[in-house]
């Protein structure tokens, strides 16, 4: 079996770094379930070796005009397209996706990310405001030392999508990735420094949560970024606001994806596909509720199960695989007690829904019809591959019932009626949408949720007010007036 092994657990102050006192963290491959590597939990010691560089670090780098950080974080991009081969290997062993899947979708998006921030970071200028002969100035200055936390899903673009804004605005970041999957985060480190970063300013750290609760609990820290279910985002906001730390949270959804009569049947059914089982289901922005309107629900449901008949379940690493196994046992197991659940409650199996006789954390891809939105699946999010197939008659209707969640991540609109779409989507409360298509996620858009779903974006020119704050200064041009 491949060995994995890197030099330490993490990357502090340009250098590889480790403390065995931690308690140990073994990288298990999702194809295989066996051990490929072996890391230790970060020691508190760690920790304040990591804060200390990044505070060190951030003074200098934020001293730079941003013509020269924007610079040094495109050369980076420039070098993890370069080296995307190695970088989505190992993110699909970190991760168990598919490498027909990571090799345009991870480290690529993390690329983008660094040369997009890039080219902003010397356009983030203030504003001049006259008033009378008086005048004020804005200065748009950096937050100072950023923590990122990352989810299991997808932990190279994730390192890239919080530090790209976060270093093109002048702050440090330390960013720990999930325990699940701390692998690729450790490249992107070594890349940063190779590509000029000063040493410290990106830090990683491995560990579960009492690594991230230690971070956020120090002063030091002023800003925190986390990508993680809702449970957890609860949790570290709740944290971060005892110290009125800026915050951003990408939690999670359970999205519409709603398929009106008129809709195209190919491009609907590749949209469904998309929107459930990229990933082995593993994406926070799926649209796991899928309203079929009744005229369509046959043929669309017959189409869709004719085309997962394709989907090719193998190893990994074979460019012929196009889906693969969950990144854990854990998810597994809580993906496959959601399938007894719909069972149980009455929706119907119309595909999958079994683990497969093999070594790993493999599920097939399942389908429920008939789902009724009372039901556990058409409620909770799973994360996993498994797509409930609801009908629905009305727009109103199916507009009431896509709104009936407390999460608004993402929603999505299939028909050939634009000024239905648009009419639909514009009553959706999701932050992130699409009209005839599912998940793409370019970084010049903005990507984040409503309600429960998150609080701040991720990418385009709004990431840049997450990760800076403005500085207003009254300039007096005569006398100042005083009552005595």
């Amino acid at each position: 079996m491949t060995k994995l092994q890197p030099q330490a657990s993490h990357f502090i102050a340009g250098v590889y770094t480790e403390d065995t006192q931690g308690d140990p963290l073994p990288v298990i491959y999702p194809a295989t379930g066996q051990v490929i590597a072996e890391l230790h939990q970060a020691t508190p010691a760690i920790i304040e070796q990591a804060i200390s560089s990044a505070q060190t670090a951030q003074v200098e780098w934020a001293a730079m005009s941003g013509t020269e950080r924007g610079r040094i974080l495109r050369r980076a991009a420039d070098i993890i397209r370069d080296r995307n081969q190695d970088l989505s290997v190992l993110e699909t062993y970190d991760t168990g996706k598919p490498l027909s899947e990571t090799l345009v979708a991870d480290a690529t998006s993390g690329a983008d990310a660094l040369e997009y921030f890039g080219g902003l970071a010397a356009s983030l200028t203030g504003e001049h405001i006259q008033l009378g002969q008086d005048w004020v100035y804005t200065r748009r200055e950096p937050l100072g030392v950023c923590v990122g936390i990352g989810a299991w899903n997808y932990p190279t673009q994730i390192a890239c999508w919080k530090a790209a804004p976060a270093l093109a605005c002048g702050n440090a970041m330390i960013f720990k990735p999930s325990e699940v999957t701390p692998l690729g985060a450790l490249k992107i480190a070594e890349i940063l420094c190779q590509a000029g970063l000063p040493a410290g300013l990106f830090n990683v750290l491995q560990g579960g949560g009492s690594v991230g609760a230690a971070m956020i609990a120090d002063a030091r820290i002023d800003k925190v970024s986390l990508t993680g279910s809702v449970p957890t985002g609860r949790k570290v906001y709740a944290a971060a606001a005892q110290g009125l730390k800026h915050v951003t949270m990408e939690l999670g959804g359970k999205s519409p994806l709603i398929i009106f009569e008129d809709a195209d049947l190919e491009n609907a059914v590749s949209g469904a596909i998309l929107a459930n089982f990229y990933s082995s289901g593993q994406v926070c922005s799926n649209g796991t509720r899928v309203f079929v309107q009744n005229g369509i629900k046959d043929r669309f449901l017959t189409r869709l199960t004719e085309r997962l008949h394709d989907c090719v379940i193998g190893d990994p690493q074979d460019m012929a695989t196009t889906f693969g196994p969950m990144t854990s046992e854990t998810q597994l197991q809580i993906t496959l007690d959601y399938i007894a659940k719909g069972r149980a409650e009455g929706a119907r199996l119309i595909h999958g829904g079994n683990r497969l006789d093999q070594k790993g954390f493999y599920i097939e891809p399942t389908v429920f019809a008939d789902v009724t939105d009372d039901m556990t699946i058409a409620r909770d999010e799973i994360f996993g591959p498994v797509m409930a197939v609801l009908d629905f008659q009305t727009e109103d209707d199916v507009i009431a019932r896509a709104n009936a969640t407390d999460f608004g991540l993402s929603a999505g609109v299939f028909t050939r009626d634009l000024t239905r779409a648009h009419r639909v989507i514009g009553q959706i409360q999701a932050g992130t949408c699409f009209i005839n298509s599912y998940n793409d996620a370019p970084v010049e858009a903005p990507f984040g949720g409503m309600k429960l779903s998150g609080v701040g974006r991720e990418n385009s020119k709004e990431a840049i007010n997450h990760y800076s704050q403005l500085k207003s200064v009254y300039v007096r041009m005569g006398d100042v007036e005083a009552p005595y």
